[in-house]
């Protein structure tokens, strides 16, 4: 992949948790990925329409509230949707390794645990993207 990685990083529904996902932006940031931040109180809707508006490479939503297990599904469809489909990436202080099967069963790409180095998240990221990428190439 030879152009800029564009990240969204989000947070979903009531959490406000946000320290996480500044935390990820900046350590995306730091690497490279051009990162659209959008704030707390996000609903699927509006992620899936900036994401697309912004034309993002991946989503990835911050979760330190058990909220993202209810919007999960919906949220993969509303991505999954684009053309080509907008990958998303869940991790946070709360998934656990069950959580991260219930979520990626409902269409989630990726789900990052709490222990996760901050070189998987990167990668994470990074291989979403050059998923994306090589769909729009065909």
């Amino acid at each position: 992949m030879t152009e800029r990685i564009r990240a969204l990083v989000t947070v979903l529904g009531l959490d406000q948790h946000e320290a996480g996902a500044l935390a990820v932006a900046r350590l995306l940031r730091d690497d490279g990925v051009e990162v659209v931040y959008t704030g707390r109180f996000n609903d699927p809707h509006t992620i899936a329409a900036i994401a697309s508006d912004e034309d993002v490479d991946v989503v990835g939503v911050s979760c330190h509230s058990w909220e993202f297990l209810h919007y999960a599904e919906q949220l993969a469809t509303l991505l999954h949707a684009e053309d080509p489909p907008i990958p998303v990436v869940v991790g946070g202080s709360i998934i656990t390794p069950v959580d991260r099967d219930e979520v990626l069963g409902k269409g989630i790409d990726a789900a990052v645990l709490p222990t996760a180095p901050s070189g998987e998240v990167i990668k994470t990221i990074r291989a979403l993207a050059v998923r994306r990428s090589a769909a729009r190439a065909g």
